[in-house]
């Protein structure tokens, strides 16, 4: 965790404005949604943002995807887990390369994902993330096949 560009972030509210604070606030942000806090993650949106997943149809306006986390994550017994392995910053624009976990009860659906966060203004403007739809399948049928059989689950993996 980045300690003095962190404080910026919860000093600043939903807003960061130092020059090392891109990488603090997408950190945050996702810490945020792993914590199940999906109105303050939500917060360090712009009103005006674009989340997009590859290959999906792209959700635009903070009360969308708002909305639309609380739907997924929100519901009782689902989670999520981020694991960071690289993390980095060209400017405003930050990059990860991580492992999500989906979770719901004692499904746990895991994969490997790369994001892209714009940054203006200290507020996230685009969050695209892609991944490998063939990935995602698999790690469902593994979570599926782990609810069953507790020896089959994915481990969760090591940054």
């Amino acid at each position: 965790m980045v300690d003095s560009s962190l404080d910026a972030v919860e000093e600043q509210g939903a807003r960061v404005t130092e020059p090392d604070a891109p990488i603090a606030l997408v950190t945050r942000f996702l810490d945020l949604l792993a914590a199940e806090e999906i109105d303050a993650a939500s917060a360090m949106l712009c009103t005006d943002v674009d989340y997009i997943n590859v290959g999906l149809p792209a959700v635009r306006g903070r009360e969308r995807v708002r909305r639309l986390l609380r739907a997924t994550l929100g519901l009782a017994g689902a989670g999520f887990e981020v694991y960071t392995h690289t993390i980095s910053a060209d400017g405003s624009t930050v990059m990860t390369e991580r492992t999500d976990v989906l979770k719901y009860r004692r499904l746990r659906v895991q994969f490997w994902v790369c994001g892209r966060f714009d940054i203006h203004d200290g507020q996230i403007v685009l969050w695209r993330d892609y991944f490998d739809q063939m990935n995602i399948a698999a790690a469902t049928v593994r979570g599926l096949l782990g609810t069953v059989f507790p020896a089959a689950r994915a481990k969760p993996p090591t940054t």
